[in-house]
């Protein structure tokens, strides 16, 4: 995803205004917040457009840092509340994904009614979203992406940002399903068969719409056929047969069941 497209149009458009404006002196390069971008009072129109000038050179942190010094010195200027909505974006864009939440819930705080909220929710939603590692790491951050997704899908279902928060939600959910199904394999591995059970009964009624139901149902049939309830078994791969009756998982367990359980 290019992540220059997920700057609000309007605030695009505010900030092509002040395109032709020059960007006096304001510290090198490798400036960094808190120490050479907080200078003498500048106009607000000097000041957002260095943001924007150092925004345009991906020099983020400085950009961030920048913006918020137009809100600092021109707090009642139209130009504050854009600004802050550029810092989180600028945050965001640096991998600063903590300060990028902070200066969008500070937004939010302050325009809670305003036209660039759902794109503030979205930010958000995005910042947790880049943070999800892998299913061998605790997961804490993916539920966080998912309630995060979940509130810009309802609170701005007709927004712009609706479809991709629907679709990174799936990716959320299926990623979830994965940390369990890890989890209910490592359990089976261990011989624990009733904790592998919870594992991948927990798959297939909260994700029963990921890509790792088949093999979670698969699993369980395993599960409970080990722990000696042939029924429940029998269960598992009846709904595996009536979902997914062409897959290979649907193969194995009618094999197992008629090796271990033909009567059941």
């Amino acid at each position: 995803m290019n992540k220059k497209l997920l700057v609000p149009v309007a605030v695009l458009a505010a900030s092509s205004l002040l395109s032709g404006c020059a960007a006096l002196g304001l510290g090198g390069g490798d400036a960094k917040p808190g120490s050479n971008t907080r200078y003498v009072a500048r106009d607000v129109n000097t000041l957002y457009a260095a943001a924007k000038e150092k925004l345009d050179n991906q020099q983020y942190v400085v950009a961030a840092a920048l913006f918020d010094e137009v809100e600092r010195q021109h707090p009642y200027s139209p130009w504050a509340r854009r600004a802050q909505l550029m810092s989180a974006f600028s945050y965001y864009m640096a991998q600063k994904y903590n300060e990028s939440i902070q200066s969008s819930r500070r937004f939010l705080s302050i325009h809670p009614g305003n036209k660039d909220a759902a794109y503030a929710y979205y930010l958000i939603a995005l910042n947790y979203y880049e943070q999800i590692s892998d299913v061998t790491r605790d997961q804490k951050i993916s539920e966080q992406a998912l309630a995060a997704l979940g509130e810009v899908q309802r609170r701005y279902p007709n927004s712009r940002y609706a479809a991709d928060a629907t679709l990174k939600m799936d990716l959320v959910r299926d990623h979830l399903a994965g940390k369990e199904m890890e989890i209910g394999r490592f359990y089976q591995r261990r011989a624990l068969w009733l904790a592998s059970s919870l594992r991948f009964r927990e798959v297939v009624d909260k994700f029963d719409t990921t890509t790792h139901t088949p093999e979670a149902l698969y699993r369980l049939t395993e599960s409970y056929l080990a722990m000696g309830v042939p029924e429940e078994a029998k269960k598992s791969a009846a709904v595996l047969g009536a979902n997914y009756p062409g897959s290979e998982w649907y193969k194995r367990a009618y094999e197992l069941m008629q090796k271990h359980a033909p009567s059941a």
